[in-house]
């Protein structure tokens, strides 16, 4: 990237920051309707698989999106939020935008992002302005296939303009209560939001009260629908260097031998749901075996238990709820064979701290709590007090700063001197995540 093209995606960067943020919700789609109206409807001009649910909707549309790509297919995904550059969230062919296609999508779409400002009380936020920016360069592309994860909810979500022609439920658990409700259930009715009159959905297993509202809403709209466990499933798996090996039956057939360089139960039931949602896109026409074995080979998924590095080992995972957090434990007791392992945590303040510690505690030796750069993050004070009536005084430690917390814990890990014997956690939030992916990938340029 030039001098030029860097300062352009860093003023671009700004000027969306200025906006209404992305935590701000105003629940409409007023705005982004209106916004994508006077564009053309860039959104409808290519066939579009919705991905939403609360956890693994990022993996899970990384793994559609290779699945797709794999098959021949140029493909357009937009993911949220990033980990390190905003030109994450839009990636055409499994990589990030190329610099000057965003620098040429938000050019064409500037102006009009003006001009919508004036015609309603709130402006057009952050995440309507970015998602906007992603339906553009898809269009321009062009892609064949847009694979859009679903931001906050369903209903009301900026996403939720397009047509899809697969949506794919995600399992749904309590994450963002002050927006989408107190219960299961009424989550659950903001996130069916996203099911299409005529539609075909992807229901991923969900606890009773939440499976209710998906088909009720399914049925009103007369959509049909594949269930994990009933019309699809996980047939097997088994542990494998560097991630498992899983069969899964779909709804045409049984596909069999394919490595995921992933690791947890969970992400191989993310495949499941994400190669029966390609094949509802591809109905009845069979899929290539072996084309589904390399699109899985090839998935990558940064910030999801993700192995950074070794000696000592260190896991990036961007577990913010209980439900991610538990997923994070199990798979570390299960997979992983660590002597000691010693966690870094920070958590945004505004999530359920306390489930999550409490998912973590079986699994962490020790802890090290500490604090990213967001606004948002718990303060460490707090989060320390709290680890402690977990953990126990003796079990927690903290520092201000995160690259702090990192450097202790990996001095930590190298006293007992014996290989992999000590691994290192960082979660908590995707900026936590984030944040220790630059800070480490420094750390360990200079040691080289």
């Amino acid at each position: 990237m030039s001098a030029d093209d860097n300062a352009r995606v860093d003023a671009i960067e700004q000027a969306l920051l200025a906006r209404w943020p992305e935590t701000r919700i105003s629940p409409t789609l007023d705005r982004i309707a209106a916004l994508t109206d006077i564009l053309g409807s860039p959104q409808l001009t290519y066939p579009t698989i919705h991905v939403g649910g609360t956890n693994g909707k990022t993996t899970t549309s990384r793994m559609i999106d290779s699945l797709l790509f794999e098959m021949g297919l140029r493909t357009g995904r937009f993911t949220s939020p990033h980990l390190e550059s905003y030109l994450e969230r839009i990636s055409i062919n499994g990589a990030p935008i190329d610099p000057k296609a965003a620098i040429f999508a938000y050019n064409d779409l500037s102006a009009y992002l003006d001009l919508m400002d004036t015609k309603f009380e709130n402006p057009i936020s952050f995440f309507e302005a970015i998602t906007a920016m992603a339906f553009v360069a898809f269009a321009e592309h062009p892609v064949d296939i847009a694979i859009i994860e679903v931001g906050m909810g369903g209903q009301w979500d900026a996403t939720n303009v397009v047509d899809a022609d697969v949506s794919v439920l995600m399992p749904i658990g309590l994450d963002h209560m002050e927006y989408l409700g107190n219960t299961l259930g009424e989550i659950a009715q903001t996130k069916a939001g996203i099911i299409k009159a005529g539609g075909f959905i992807v229901m991923a297993e969900q606890k009773p009260e939440a499976a209710k509202e998906l088909l009720r809403r399914a049925a009103e709209v007369e959509a049909d629908i594949a269930r994990e466990g009933i019309e699809y499933s996980l047939d097997s798996r088994a542990i494998a260097v560097g991630g498992q090996m899983i069969s899964i039956n779909g709804l045409n057939e049984k596909y069999d031998e394919i490595f995921l360089p992933l690791h947890g139960r969970h992400q191989a039931t993310n495949a499941a749901s994400a190669l029966v949602a390609v094949e509802a896109f591809f109905g009845e026409q069979a899929l290539d075996p072996d084309a589904v074995r390399a699109g899985f080979a090839n998935v990558k998924s940064p910030g999801r238990c993700e192995v950074i590095h070794r000696d000592p080992t260190i896991i990036l995972d961007a577990a913010h709820n209980p439900h991610g957090a538990q997923a994070l434990s199990q798979t570390l007791a299960s997979e992983f064979t660590f002597d000691d392992t010693i966690g870094v945590v920070g958590i945004f303040g505004d999530k359920d701290a306390q489930g999550i510690l409490q998912s973590l505690e079986p699994v962490l030796n020790s802890i090290i709590v500490t604090s990213s750069s967001s606004p948002r993050a718990m303060p460490v004070k707090e989060l320390e007090s709290l680890a402690i009536k977990i953990f126990g005084a003796d079990r927690v430690f903290s520092n201000d700063h995160l690259e702090g917390a990192l450097k202790r814990a990996i001095d930590d890990a190298k006293r007992p001197l014996s290989d992999d014997s000590v691994g290192i956690v960082v979660t908590g939030s995707v900026v936590t995540v984030g944040e220790a992916r630059s800070i480490l990938r420094r750390f360990f340029a200079k040691e080289d």
